[in-house]
């Protein structure tokens, strides 16, 4: 649980506020409380783990119980009854062997709630992010709307005196009408995002969920230390199976050992009649041990190769998962740089409309303005504020990744 507090640290640091650090720390405490996802892999570690006190046994105790239907005579007198009872007992360490065999495999089970919980904690962060990105853009179109309604005030003005007609008028209440259909449709889709979000925390599809109202690119980059990609719970996991598969071979060693028996026969003899002497009718106790030898050992020596051949596979996966979280790093990083990259660019294009935009402003004040012109510019500082917006989702939406893989 430690590491996962500081992967979570590492994620809130993304945050320039306090506030919204503790907001996001919120869900993820509430999803990784609540998550049934999180809960199953919980369950199946338990059950994994309780298997030990299976594993602690040994072989059920034989009772026999027999009579002699035909009685056969002895010197002592004629055999009525047999009671026998026979306990088999495993080569010694077999049962410590199966025991660390089964923890072995209960250690694979804890390294999938690690993953289930950072997976969780990533999923949490995106849909948090996403509708950050929908409720800027919301603020944005409303901004946008309110600003048309200011150039729909001029143009009605330009109008009565005669300096725009009404179909630059009609174009700019179009242009609205496009806009607010585009917040509308936003608000469903934050809707949608607001449920996702919701079923990952396992309460009410309609709880209300508060995002930050702004996010800031940061002036620098954390650091990202590669050689930690190699301590990924993804990639412990294989070696926690690694070592399961030794603990398979090592236990599979003990059962191809004999077993060893210790039993008592008791048969009952009766008395032979008008007979004396001293061991007329002694019943018989007799005391047994006994071997069971795997002399047909062929399913041991075969399961040792598919042991072999397992670890084998195991090896070859880790390779393969090393190499794909490589390739999720390497275009984390470089995607989250081009998002600092268009960030830069979406900033600057944006205070060129605006000085477009107030140059459009001076020329009304002396007599003439093009409203073909406002439209152009202002959606064009409709798509740079939308891009800019974007810029900043995906710059923390990678950032979580890049944090989900090293950390």
């Amino acid at each position: 649980m430690k590491h996962i507090k500081t992967v979570f640290f590492l994620f809130s640091i993304l945050f320039c506020l306090k506030g919204n650090a503790q907001q996001l720390e919120i869900l993820i405490n509430q999803a990784l409380e609540n998550n049934p996802e999180i809960q199953k892999f919980e369950l199946q570690y338990k059950r994994v783990s309780e298997k030990v006190n299976e594993a602690n046994t040994i072989p059920n105790t034989e009772f026999g119980v027999g009579y002699f239907v035909s009685e056969p005579e002895t010197r002592t007198g004629a055999q009525r009854f047999k009671v026998s009872a026979k306990q088999m007992l495993p080569w010694f360490g077999t049962i410590t062997s199966r025991e660390n065999y089964v923890s072995s495999l209960a250690d694979v089970k804890y390294e999938d709630i690690v993953i289930a919980k950072r997976k969780l904690m990533v999923s949490v962060s995106q849909s948090y992010y996403d509708l950050y990105a929908n409720k800027a853009k919301q603020r944005v179109l409303t901004e946008n709307i309110k600003l048309l309604e200011t150039y729909e005030t001029l143009a009605l003005t330009s109008v009565e005196v005669g300096k725009a007609s009404a179909v630059d008028v009609l174009r700019l209440q179009m242009r609205q009408n496009e806009m607010q259909q585009l917040k509308d449709v936003l608000h469903q889709q934050f809707l949608a995002e607001q449920t996702n979000l919701n079923n990952l925390l396992n309460r009410e599809n309609d709880a209300a969920v508060r995002v930050v109202d702004s996010l800031m690119m940061p002036s620098e980059d954390f650091e990202v230390t590669t050689k930690n990609l190699a301590l990924h719970p993804e990639l412990l996991k294989y070696d926690k199976l690694f070592q399961s598969i030794e603990q398979s071979e090592l236990l599979n060693q003990k059962e191809s050992s004999p077993l060893i028996g210790f039993g008592l026969d008791y048969i009952n003899v009766s008395e032979r009649p008008d007979m004396n002497f001293s061991d007329n009718g002694k019943d018989i106790v007799m005391p047994m041990v006994s071997v069971s030898i795997p002399i047909f050992n062929k399913k041991y020596k075969s399961q040792t190769k598919q042991n072999e051949l397992q670890q084998q596979e195991i090896t070859a996966q880790k390779q393969e998962r090393l190499n794909t979280l490589e390739t999720l790093l390497s275009k984390a990083i470089n995607e989250r740089i081009s998002a600092r990259i268009s960030y830069a660019t979406q900033t600057k294009n944006l205070k060129q409309a605006k000085d477009a935009e107030d140059i459009l402003i001076k020329n009304y004040e002396t007599g003439t303005i093009d409203f073909n012109d406002v439209l152009d510019i202002q959606e064009l500082q409709l798509k740079f504020q939308m891009n800019q917006i974007e810029s900043i989702k995906g710059y923390y939406v990678q950032s979580t990744i890049i944090n989900y893989l090293i950390q």
